[in-house]
């Protein structure tokens, strides 16, 4: 038995038995659950078939939630005031509306008009529509499940904000006209507009939004970079504190600062011998421990060198390099692990103690640190 038919058996046995609907639609609702790609399914390895499987639980729990049985007007109602009840959403349409021109609109209306252009603009969107319309024929169903496929895409994380904030923006500069209040007679001058319309289709394209894309991308990098490095410092002075001394968390707050190591002393009341014998206790911790053993994830990624985003550190062309230079149970476990494999289920997995796994990974990752500085 192929897997898809497998997923298709198990969904069959949960529609059966948590929803009243007839076989075809349960079939339909399948059919959009596995999506129009069978074969994917056959060679996706464990690790990324169980998220699949969970992505499919995620929207079918959207679809069961609020859209599934529901008259298409609540329904469609419901998805409004979903994605309107988001913090951020309708915290910047409100401030958007605010200082427009026309503050009687409301953040629905705003909201409205956002995801009427996303399902007339957006090639997966109009692609799932597609797909839904030749999963069924029910009129009803069909809306259901394309209502469903909205929110679940609106509110896919993208650098830690849901999509539909990106595409509030091009919205935003699409709705923010340049324009002159005094035009001068004659053909002295030529407005151009910041749109511009393909003779083959009468959908406008706007040269504004790549630009808007972009700038928003960049200073949502900049505020994630400081959110995270504020986050580090401050848990990495708990950790000083706590299993250090708490001049350790004083002498970090200050070296932050940009304080010298006679001035930290001196703050400190300490000798500079002692100042910089504490500093290399903090350097040892931040690294072996710390960045290590408590929080790898998030000294990595403030660092960059986190290993399921960025390779720890290494380069697309190091990479394959680094992996050879490891021993067969090293690049097994760096495998796993940046599968998202824990080190408790892979030391069960490889017959090794807790402490082994460990110390393997201890020696992959100051591996990749010195081949990172080479």
């Amino acid at each position: 038995m192929s897997m898809a038919e497998e997923l298709r058996q198990n969904w069959r046995s949960k529609l059966q038995a948590e929803t009243k609907l007839s076989s075809t639609d349960q079939e339909s609702v399948i059919g959009w659950l596995l999506g129009e790609n069978l074969e994917r399914y056959a060679d996706l390895p464990p690790a990324q078939l169980t998220i699949a499987q969970q992505a499919m639980d995620y929207r079918f729990r959207i679809l069961q939630q609020r859209y599934l049985g529901v008259h298409p007007d609540r329904a469609y109602g419901q998805l409004i005031q979903r994605l309107s009840s988001l913090f951020l959403i309708r915290s910047r349409i409100r401030t958007w509306v605010a200082l427009s021109r026309d503050r009687r609109r409301s953040v629905m209306d705003v909201l409205q008009e956002v995801i009427q252009e996303l399902i007339q603009s957006d090639n997966y969107i109009r692609q799932q529509i597609s797909w839904i319309g030749r999963c069924t024929p029910n009129p009803r169903l069909r809306n259901a499940l394309m209502l469903a496929s909205i929110e679940e895409y609106c509110l896919r994380p993208i650098r830690n904000q849901p999509l539909l904030v990106y595409r509030f923006v091009n919205y935003l500069r699409r709705s923010q006209r340049g324009g002159m209040t005094q035009v001068p007679t004659g053909e002295l001058i030529r407005l151009v507009s910041d749109e511009i319309t393909p003779d083959e289709s009468d959908n406008p394209l706007s040269l504004l939004d790549a630009e808007a894309m972009v700038q928003y991308q960049d200073e949502q990098a900049w505020q994630e970079q400081q959110a995270m490095r504020d986050r580090v410092m401050q848990e990495f002075s708990a950790y000083l504190a706590q299993e250090l001394e708490p001049a350790a968390a004083d002498w970090l707050a200050l070296h932050v600062q940009g304080q010298s190591q006679e001035a930290i002393a001196q703050a400190l009341n300490l000798s500079i011998t002692q100042v910089y014998r504490l500093r290399e206790k903090i350097s040892y911790h931040a690294v072996r421990v710390f960045g290590f053993k408590h929080q790898p994830e998030l000294v990595g990624s403030w660092l960059g060198i986190s290993l399921t985003e960025n390779r720890l550190g290494l380069t697309s062309e190091q990479w394959p390099t680094f992996q050879q230079s490891l021993s067969p149970v090293q690049q097994k476990i760096l495998e796993q692990l940046k599968a998202g494999q824990s080190l408790e289920s892979l030391a069960k997995e490889l017959n090794l103690k807790s402490n082994q796994v460990t110390g393997e990974w201890s020696k992959i990752y100051l591996a990749a640190q010195k081949f990172r500085n080479q």
